[in-house]
């Protein structure tokens, strides 16, 4: 995976050449982190136009995770609330 940007920039010897064109090994560009999540996990980032997240997306999975460690980590110092 490469950022699109760098494209034109690419240097590959013949043999990676030989692999891509007999689908032996991938070469994905990506213009954002949202596509190069996509490539390696086959699920949807899940950022929507207005900024939130999909249910079904990685986003939201990595935003419950978080939301749960932070309360773990709450009840373990003591406090009452997260801020």
């Amino acid at each position: 995976m490469i950022p699109a940007s760098n494209i034109s920039n690419l240097m590959l010897k013949q043999d990676i050449v030989n692999a891509v064109q007999e689908s032996q090994f991938h070469i994905w560009s990506v213009n954002k982190i949202e596509e190069g999540i996509e490539v390696l996990t086959g699920v949807p980032a899940g950022k929507n136009k207005d900024g939130s997240f999909d249910p079904d997306g990685i986003f939201a999975r990595v935003n419950q995770r978080l939301a749960v460690l932070a309360e773990e980590l709450v009840k373990c110092s003591g406090e009452t609330g997260y801020r």
